[in-house]
């Protein structure tokens, strides 16, 4: 009987996201004079809109998934729009500013102590009014997707019944509303990061009101998230704004429902499709979409081929760890593997968040975690192919060049055919090597399928806290944009988790994900920055002694010669030299040269640069978790943490953004 030795099961790529339209709504109360007098015409103008979306999205002709509204819920406008994402089957998430049963008793309003203190606790108001504004918002909180930041709930609390049990204190009163104010702000930057469009029911009245509707509008633009603003003065008048200038001069109102509709088809398409369209004209075809699609049909290798080790081989021999000819076989982590390997830290710090959503970890291990395994993986093979090409091709050049006159000392011209064949056969190496990595897209594959790791990488964090980079505030390829469209969409798949946001599960979060992650990357750049310093030191000094050779030799040549005319040394002998020196004349700069050009194309000092600028504001980020870790417990707030994830995440981004300008036009071509 024969052993059948078992092939490793095959690894699959994960499916690419499905495209999601999110639209956030934010507008004024009930008690806004403007939109109780026209509550009826704003209302018909937001379902308006909402069938406009709904028929744009139906005309696109995809599989869809869907559409998310997000709205705080607050009595008047955000009702409205909560009404009607239910209507249409829409899926409701409402970033609270506040834990549910403290939402609930601020926005009943009641009038007194014993009213708020009931709707504190759960219970009813005396007073029907009160009680029937508590009741609505319950019914929404409990149809929607809820993240609470609750961690300040006690403090607000306590402010709300001084105020309710002092009620003509304007001090109290004014207390109140500030702190109402900000966490009102904070949520709404939750809801315009979390929101592809921000739909705004809005009387111009007033923009310097924190948390309002129009210092919501404001934030909104100025984080390059479109506002479709319909004006409550008068409802048939809607505005498309895009930048924060458009508040001075309004772009002329939409005033037909052809208008509208191609408005609101343009903004459907800005926000499912990449920005660079079909991609008909770039020179790889194919598509944006198409190519987003393809990343999940790339040959999935779970190790390097040595064939392809050429940029790390070098940066072996010449960098700072002493093992110069170290095996540099690397194994890619599968998306399977993730679970169980380097992604299982994450997953139980996930797990381990005190209230945390349970659901998230499912979503991170499923929509993140295999999707940055594959890219990760399938990147790291295209580096090593592309860098790793491009170095062997510099280093045959000069290896071209040297086996072209190496016959010199040996052999005369009309003998020197073996030497040519190699030559011929090192130049139509090269060659291959740049033909295919043009025809492949060695370079522009690298990049993509990079940047799309890179935000993945540290998007747990984000996730965990309710953070997301702006629609508006991702970075643009030089030539692509699919890997933003891909990354967001993936995340988008996650959205808000489902949590009660507290003073534990923030620590947690800070220590356990934010704070690892940042040490652990900033550690990484700092041996980063010394290894390709070193590495770009030593080519340098090699690259210029085999110059400094090169003119040792010609001026010993040069000497040779001139003893030779003053009879010193033999004709007969120099001629038997010349050919050792004109090999040498040619060899060395040639070294030299090449030595130069893959110091040239690694750019390892740039990149050096890089990093140590990397390192350096992650150790600031750093220094400013340890500061919030070891202060107080009241100083720990959503406001803070968040900051820092935000900053966390802009270093991640500017990154990206400086390895992409250093090798962004380092396509594979000849190496001359």
């Amino acid at each position: 009987m024969r052993n059948h030795v078992r092939s490793p099961a095959p690894t699959f790529a994960p499916p690419s996201p499905r495209r999601r339209l999110s639209l956030g709504v934010t507008g004024h109360r009930e008690s806004n004079p403007a939109f109780a007098a026209h509550r009826a015409a704003a209302t018909a103008a937001l379902e308006e809109a909402f069938d406009l979306f709904q028929q744009a999205l139906e005309d696109h002709g995809l599989d869809l998934a869907p559409t998310r509204l997000h709205t705080l819920l607050a009595d008047g406008a955000d009702q409205l729009a909560a009404d009607g994402a239910i209507a249409r089957s829409w899926e409701l998430v409402a970033p609270l500013p506040f834990g549910r049963d403290l939402n609930t008793a601020l926005n009943a309003r009641p009038a007194t102590l014993e009213d708020g203190r009931a709707l504190l606790e759960g219970g009813d108001a005396a007073d029907p009014h009160t009680q029937a504004r508590g009741a609505a918002i319950r019914t929404l909180t409990g149809a929607a997707r809820l993240f609470e930041m609750a961690e300040r709930d006690a403090a607000i609390t306590e402010r709300f019944l001084a105020h309710l049990a002092a009620p003509r204190d304007t001090a109290k009163a004014v207390i109140l509303d500030a702190a109402v104010s900000e966490r009102v702000a904070l949520a709404a930057r939750v809801l315009i990061e979390q929101s592809d469009i921000l739909i705004a029911l809005w009387d111009e009245a007033d923009r310097a009101f924190v948390g309002g509707t129009g210092h919501t509008i404001v934030a909104a633009l100025a984080l390059g998230t479109p506002v479709l603003w319909i004006d409550v003065r008068a409802p048939e008048t809607w505005r498309l704004l895009r930048t924060p200038e458009s508040l001075a001069v309004p772009p002329s109102a939409l005033a037909s429902r052809e208008d509208r509709w191609a408005a609101i088809t343009t903004l459907v398409e800005n926000a499912l499709e990449p920005a660079d369209g079909d991609g008909a004209g770039h020179q790889s075809g194919g598509g944006a979409i198409a190519r987003a699609h393809a990343m999940g049909q790339e040959a999935w290798r779970p190790h390097s081929h040595p064939l392809s080790h050429a940029y790390r081989r070098i940066e072996a021999l010449f960098g700072p760890d002493g093992r110069p000819f170290r095996n540099l076989r690397l194994t890619y982590e599968a998306p399977d593997a993730m679970e169980t390997g380097s992604g299982a830290a994450v997953l139980e710090a996930l797990k381990q968040l005190p209230g945390g959503d349970v659901e998230l970890v499912d979503a991170v291990r499923a929509s993140v975690l295999r999707r940055f395994a594959w890219a990760d993986g399938v990147s790291s093979r295209l580096s090593d192919v592309y860098r790793g090409g491009m170095t062997a091709s510099f280093i045959l050049s000069a290896a071209a060049i040297i086996s072209g006159v190496a016959y010199l000392p040996f052999v005369d011209g009309a003998n020197k055919g073996g030497f040519a064949t190699v030559e011929f056969l090192i130049l139509a190496a090269i060659l291959g090597v740049t033909w295919m990595g043009q025809r492949q897209r060695w370079h522009g594959r690298w990049f993509e399928t990079r940047r799309v790791a890179e935000y993945f990488r540290h998007s747990p964090i984000l996730l965990a806290l309710g953070v997301a980079r702006a629609p508006g505030r991702w970075p643009k390829g030089t030539e692509t944009s699919w890997p933003e469209w891909y990354a967001r969409h993936g995340l988008r798949e996650v959205g808000l988790p489902r949590v009660a946001l507290t003073t534990p599960y923030l620590r947690a979060a800070l220590e356990t994900l934010l704070d690892d992650h940042i040490v652990r990357q900033r550690d990484y750049h700092a041996a980063k920055a010394r290894r390709l310093t070193t590495v770009h030191q030593n080519l340098d000094r090699i690259s210029e002694a085999a110059f400094v050779m090169a003119v040792v030799s010609v001026a010993t040549f040069l000497l040779l010669a001139l003893a030779a005319a003053l009879g010193w040394v033999g004709h007969e002998t120099l001629h038997g030299l010349s050919k050792w020196f004109t090999l040498l004349g040619v060899v060395l700069p040639t070294l030299g040269a090449s030595i130069a050009g893959v110091r040239y194309f690694g750019d390892f000092e740039r990149f050096a640069a890089i990093s140590k600028a990397t390192q350096e504001r992650l150790d600031v980020a750093h220094s400013r978790v340890a500061l919030l870790l070891a202060g107080p417990a009241e100083a720990l707030d959503y406001a803070g943490v968040s900051d820092l994830a935000h900053a966390a995440d802009d270093i991640v981004i500017s990154e990206i953004e400086s390895w992409q300008s250093v090798f962004g036009g380092k396509h594979v071509t000849v190496p001359v």
